[in-house]
C-alpha cells in the first residue's frame, strides 16, 4: 500500500513544494519525501512471556530458594522512530519503553562515507553481541546469563565507526567510543573519568554479517566475523542494565570513581545456509579503590548455535528453527574454589514474519556452585509471541 501526500501552496508555482508518499513496510509506517531529503519510520513492538515456575536468572542461592512464581506479562513494549533528514546520511533514531515509562535511545547518526561515521546521543554500546542484537531479534527467548555481569549496556556519549572495506580477508569494521560512563538517563559524569570503549572486527570472509543471529537470508556462501572489544570505566557502578547503573552481587553501590572496571570480549560469528553461530568469551577486572584497590576478576562464555533445518530434511517446517546455547559464569577466578554457575537452553522459533512476528519456546537448565560446595539446579520453561507492527 502507497498513498502519495501532495503538498499545497499559496501561489500557483508549486514546483519547491514536496510530495510525500506514506506506505507500510518491514520497519512500520514509513513517510518520505519525493526528493528523499526526508523519511521517517514509526513501529511498534509487544512482548509476550509466559515463564514457569519463575522468569529470573538465578546469580544466588537465594534465587533458587525463592517462591515459584508462575507468570504471564507484556514483558516489553516499545515505540521506535527514525529515519533521515535533509541529507540521506544524516540519519536519527529513538526508541520509547512504554512499560517503564524510559527513554531507552536518542541518537543522531552521519553515515556519509562507510569507512568514517560519527553518532552521538544514548544507544547500546557496541561491546557485546549478544546485547548489541535487539531482543526481538534473538534466538532464545531471552540473552544469556553473561549479559547481567558483562554488559556495559546504553551510555550516553560520542562514537565513530566504520568499514575498512579491504578485498576478502582484509575487510575490517571499528568502533570507537567516549562516554559519560554512568548508564542510560544519566548525562553527567561523576569523577570526570569517562568510560572508553574499542571494538575492532575482522570479516573474515569478506563481509560484515552485522548484528544478527537467525540466518534468515540463507547465506549460499559462508561468512565469518572475529570480534575484540575492550572497556575501561570509573564510576560507582560494577554493572548496567535498562534501568542504568547498579551493583553486581556482593558489592555496595559505591561513591564517585569507587570502582575502576576494565573488561574484555572476545567474539566470534558465523552464517551459512540457515545455520546460525556465535560466542563471547569475558574478563573483567573491578578494582575497588576504596579497599586497598582490591580487586574482583570475573569471566564466563557463552557458545550458541542456530539451524533452519529445513535446508536438510525435507520434513522439517520451513519457518521452523532450533537453536541452543551453553554458558558458563566464574564470579572470582581469584578463588581456587570451584564457584560457577551455568546455563543449558534449547528453544525452538516459529517465523511467522520474521523477527516481526514469532513465536518461541524455550526450556533451560541453571546449575549453580559455590566454594561451599553448596549445590543447586533448577529448571525452567517459557513461551513467548515477539509482534511488531
Amino acid at each position: 500500500m502507497c498513498i502519495t501526500v501532495i503538498g499545497f501552496s499559496q501561489t500557483n508555482t508549486n514546483d519547491s513544494v514536496p510530495k510525500f508518499s506514506l506506505d507500510y513496510g518491514k520497519r512500520g509506517l514509513e513517510i518520505k519525501s519525493s526528493d528523499n531529503s526526508f523519511s521517517l519510520h514509526l513501529q511498534s513492538r509487544f512482548q509476550f512471556r509466559f515463564a514457569t515456575p519463575n522468569d529470573i536468572d538465578p546469580v544466588t542461592l537465594d534465587n533458587y530458594n525463592e517462591k515459584d512464581n508462575t507468570l504471564f506479562k507484556v514483558n516489553r513494549a516499545r515505540v521506535k522512530v527514525g529515519g533521515h533528514a535533509y541529507k540521506e546520511w544524516l540519519k536519527y533514531y529513538w526508541e520509547y519503553d512504554i512499560n517503564q515509562s524510559n527513554l531507552l535511545d536518542y541518537r543522531i547518526m552521519i553515515e556519509k562515507w562507510k569507512w568514517l561515521n560519527f553518532k552521538v546521543g544514548q544507544w547500546k554500546v557496541e561491546y557485546s553481541r549478544e546485547r548489541r542484537i535487539s531482543s526481538g531479534a534473538q534466538q532464545l527467548v531471552d540473552r544469556s546469563i553473561l549479559n547481567r555481569h558483562f554488559t556495559v549496556d546504553r551510555q550516553q556519549g560520542v562514537e565513530v565507526y566504520g568499514n575498512l572495506k579491504g578485498k576478502g580477508m582484509l575487510n575490517m569494521s571499528y568502533w570507537a567510543g567516549v562516554f559519560t560512563g554512568t548508564g542510560r538517563g544519566n548525562p553527567a559524569n561523576d569523577d570526570h573519568n569517562l568510560m572508553y570503549f574499542g571494538r575492532l572486527q575482522w570479516n573474515v570472509l569478506g563481509d560484515d554479517i552485522g548484528f544478527r543471529s537467525t540466518d534468515l537470508t540463507l547465506h549460499k556462501t559462508p561468512e565469518a566475523n572475529i570480534a575484540a572489544a575492550v572497556v575501561t570505566n570509573e564510576s560507582p557502578y560494577t554493572r548496567f542494565s535498562t534501568s542504568g547503573g547498579g551493583a553486581l552481587e556482593r558489592f555496595e553501590e559505591g561513591e564517585n570513581g569507587q570502582y575502576r572496571v576494565n573488561q574484555l570480549n572476545i567474539e566470534t560469528a558465523f552464517v551459512y545456509n540457515g545455520f546460525s553461530w556465535q560466542s563471547e568469551f569475558h574478563t573483567k577486572e573491578i578494582i575497588d579503590k576504596y579497599d586497598n584497590n582490591s580487586m574482583t576478576h570475573m569471566t564466563g562464555y557463552y557458545l550458541q548455535g542456530g539451524y533452519l533445518a529445513h535446508q536438510s530434511f525435507d520434513w522439517w517446517p520451513k519457518p521452523l528453527e532450533i537453536a541452543a546455547r551453553f554458558a558458563h559464569y566464574n564470579p572470582d577466578r581469584n578463588t581456587s574454589a570451584t564457584n560457577n554457575l551455568q546455563e543449558k537452553s534449547i528453544a525452538f522459533n516459529w517465523f511467522f514474519k520474521n523477527h516481526l512476528n514469532k513465536l518461541t519456546l524455550e526450556c533451560s537448565s541453571f546449575d549453580y556452585e559455590t566454594p561451599e560446595l553448596n549445590t543447586k539446579n533448577e529448571f525452567r520453561f517459557r513461551i513467548q509471541w515477539d509482534i511488531s507492527f
